[in-house]
């Protein structure tokens, strides 16, 4: 009697080709079932949390979240192994803590010493852990142009521009914007130092403010004051803060 366990493996491409190529390769190896294939980060969300699968193929250039950001906002994340025509997001993709990243067209053979790779790590038991993404993109310091958040399980892509401010929440900040807020597992620092400097401002140690947002100032004892945002949202701006803002709005 065969007791070897049977893993579970999804498939999230907007490439049916390259779908079909993984899910071939897959069928040589009795000890990995496909359970699922999807075309966007978006059904990726949920068919992970119905189908609660061991490893993921992922691929990184995808519509409207890119793999990366679909890894941001997974909580149990499988263990992932990239599969992407692009050779510039290996760096990340070993810091996300991926089993391995294959690079199109991969040949059979790699493809086989990719998955074993995978099969060993779930052998052993070993957790599917990344590091904080702060830590991730220090080394980048391009400005961010959008945040990928996840409420329940469905994932929304916000603008920065569509961003009202950012309040501190202990570990996580809370992202308020026009479709709502949201919450994501990151530092005020981190977003202090990615977001546009001419747009955002931080007015006191618990708040991070689109400038372009605030309506008016108001005073709010001898020595500070409150900015007003929409719809009826008033912040403390601390001395260093309201320092910062004169400096940026230049009055």
């Amino acid at each position: 009697m065969d007791n070897n366990p049977v893993y579970t493996a999804i498939i999230v491409d907007d490439e049916a080709p390259a779908r079909s190529i993984i899910r071939h390769y897959l069928g040589r190896h009795a000890n990995v079932e496909v359970i699922g294939e999807c075309a966007n980060g978006f059904d990726a969300i949920k068919m992970v949390r119905d189908l609660n699968p061991n490893l993921m193929f992922l691929d990184i250039q995808m519509p409207k979240v890119s793999g990366l950001e679909l890894l941001e906002v997974l909580e149990d994340a499988p263990q992932v192994i990239f599969t992407t025509a692009y050779d510039e997001y290996a760096l990340k993709a070993f810091e996300l803590n991926a089993v391995d990243y294959l690079l199109k067209p991969f040949s059979l053979e790699r493809f086989d010493a990719a998955l074993n790779k995978a099969l060993e790590r779930l052998a052993g038991g070993l957790p599917a852990q990344r590091p904080p993404v702060e830590e991730i993109r220090n080394e980048n310091p391009e400005k961010l142009n959008r945040i990928v958040v996840k409420k329940g399980s469905s994932i929304s892509v916000i603008p920065v521009s569509d961003i009202l401010f950012l309040e501190a929440q202990e570990e996580y900040v809370m992202i308020y914007s026009g479709q709502g807020r949201f919450m994501k597992h990151q530092t005020m620092h981190y977003y202090e130092s990615h977001l546009p400097e001419n747009e955002f401002v931080r007015i006191h140690r618990s708040y991070i403010a689109n400038i372009t947002k605030i309506s008016k100032l108001e005073p709010y004892d001898k020595d500070s004051y409150i900015a007003v945002m929409p719809p009826d949202h008033r912040l403390r701006i601390s001395r260093t803060g309201y320092r910062k803002l004169r400096e940026k709005l230049g009055f």
